[in-house]
């Protein structure tokens, strides 16, 4: 059984990946999950400068779901560079990088520091669509602004793969998804999570300490799951499924739709191994589509 994908310039073993958020930067995985089976980790998004995040509460759990507003928590890129790089490089897996800028230029200048100083990285995913930052919500729903931010990076990282995390937060995903492509990126992830918010009645208060947060988990999978399909149906650039996946059902939902590959994340949280075992679930339900390759079933919705 052949399970391995290509994204453009990106190859992977499987197309079973980790998101970005959901699996810190790999080490506190590193007892429970045996990275050598998984297509690839997504640590945790760097922004330039370190950042405190958001207010608590933080997260709280909804009906099939979780809202979160961690508000991207992290210690800088240049202590990525130097403190969690090095372990990520010796991961038996592809490590794609993710990072978020407050500006166009910020994005850019740290897409090169990463190509500069970052050997060991299969890809670099941008996270243009961070529901809890102010400023990264906005880069995602705009086209024009998408397809700048995406070929300028492109322009000063000419040979490293690269992904545009792509929000729903939008009236048109395949605007976004074609902007992406026509700026030269080599896939796209759909989707973030949706802009959501929980009410303690009994107060009159938010519950989140940000007031609202990003919905993920079971609960948005059939949205996910659309906005993947009319991606695909594009045929301009791979796209990774993300959203509510935490079955090899869910995984093969995604791929028949037209996901290339797919991310598991709010999973993470409640199952740590969910990956290892869709891993290991996929030959067969790959064999029950009468294919030998993984490749034979994406995109095959009748």
């Amino acid at each position: 059984m052949n399970l391995s994908v290509t994204l453009g310039r990106l190859t992977l073993n499987n197309p079973i990946l980790t998101a970005s958020g959901t699996f810190g930067y790999a080490r506190e995985m590193e007892k429970v999950v045996d990275f050598a089976r998984l297509g690839g980790i997504i640590p945790k998004t760097v922004t330039a400068a370190p950042r405190a995040g958001n207010t608590p509460p933080r997260t709280v759990e909804t009906a099939s779901g979780m809202l979160n507003a961690i508000g991207l928590d992290n210690d800088g890129l240049e202590h990525f560079l130097t403190h969690h790089l090095p372990y990520l490089r010796t991961l038996p897996t592809a490590v794609i990088g993710n990072i978020a800028g407050k500006t166009e230029d910020e994005f850019v200048q740290m897409a090169k520091r990463v190509h500069e100083a970052g050997q060991g990285l299969a890809g670099l995913e941008l996270n243009l669509s961070c529901p809890n930052v102010s400023g990264g919500l906005d880069f995602a729903t705009d086209p024009e602004v998408t397809k700048r931010i995406v070929r300028r990076c492109r322009d000063v990282c000419p040979d490293l793969p690269l992904i545009a995390k792509l929000t729903p937060n939008v009236t048109d995903i395949t605007l976004i998804a074609k902007a992406a492509a026509d700026g030269g990126f080599d896939a796209v992830s759909a989707v973030n999570t949706f802009v959501g918010m929980a009410i303690d009645w009994r107060r009159r208060k938010p519950i989140l300490g940000n007031v609202t947060g990003g919905l993920s988990g079971p609960a948005i999978k059939p949205l996910a799951l659309r906005a993947v399909w009319r991606i695909a149906k594009l045929q301009a650039v791979p796209v990774i499924g993300i959203g509510g996946i935490a079955t090899i059902d869910d995984v093969m939902e995604f791929l028949v739709a037209g996901a290339t590959a797919v991310q598991i994340g709010t999973a993470n949280f409640y199952d740590p191994t969910a990956s290892m075992r869709i891993v290991d679930a996929l030959p067969k339900a790959v064999r029950t589509l009468g294919a030998n390759r993984v490749t034979e079933v994406i995109g095959t919705l009748e």
